[in-house]
């Protein structure tokens, strides 16, 4: 697959470059980690830049410029570059994620439309602060929205945007994922989906150790089950130990 081989895109559009902090996936493979996707083979394209400034977050280095270098945490792949890597590989999965995509909103969707074309399933993860253009509301593409609660260290003025939660929830292309550190975050979160009339709803403990997973999910499950939501881990955690690039 080459520019040349993608005429549903403009050649501006496949001429797109995004801000990118790593892909990976191809040379030493791995799994989608979350949410119901958990354990399928993935190709992962990690954007760089974020709108949130989450204090438990654990890619820093796609935002955090006191700590890190943006010179060299970060690049500029062009869409059609992004695309042959991706169909360089006989994996179906490409997970999207950040940082926040959804910043580099408009040269997504030029990739999303090219990884469709390939015969590509997409993934974006987003923190639901703001609202996907509809063409990313389409066959194919799923949109994992993990709207953060003030225990993960945010504000939640910033972190919650009402409308935006409402227009992921009458998508239909949708599914809610939030991590929780806390019984009581549970409760926040069941808060947030009778609001919003979030489904399907998926919890995943807060933790970048086997042990502390292990801990709060233990903590945590019964209640979840109760709710009748989804429980997910954090599989590259507990496969890879948090290694970045896994």
């Amino acid at each position: 697959m080459t520019a040349r081989a993608l005429p549903h895109l403009a050649a501006t559009e496949a001429d797109f470059e995004l801000i990118i902090a790593e892909c990976f996936g191809t040379e030493t493979p791995t799994f989608q980690g979350e949410g119901p996707s958990c354990g399928h083979p993935a190709l992962f394209i990690r954007l760089s830049r974020c709108n949130l400034a989450c204090a438990r977050c654990d890619t820093k280095y796609t935002w955090d410029w006191s700590r890190y270098d943006p010179r060299k945490e970060s690049e500029k792949w062009s869409v059609a570059d992004l695309a042959v890597w991706a169909a360089s590989s006989p994996v179906e999965l490409v997970v999207i994620t950040g940082g926040e995509p959804l910043i580099q909103q408009k040269k997504v969707v030029a990739l999303v439309q090219c990884l469709l074309a390939a015969g590509k399933r997409v993934e974006i993860e987003t923190n639901g602060t703001l609202k996907p253009d509809s063409a990313l509301l389409v066959d194919g593409v799923r949109l994992n929205v993990s709207p953060k609660v003030a225990s993960f260290g945010v504000d939640e003025a910033k972190s919650l945007v009402p409308d935006v939660l409402d227009v992921f929830a009458r998508s239909g292309q949708a599914v809610f994922k939030f991590v929780a550190s806390s019984l009581a975050d549970l409760d926040r979160i069941a808060e947030l989906v009778h609001a919003h009339d979030l489904a399907p709803v998926w919890i995943m403990p807060e933790g970048s150790t086997a042990e502390a997973l292990i801990s709060r999910t233990r903590e945590l499950a019964d209640a979840v089950a109760a709710r009748h939501w989804h429980f997910t881990t954090r599989l590259h955690v507990l496969a890879f130990a948090d290694a970045r690039g896994r």
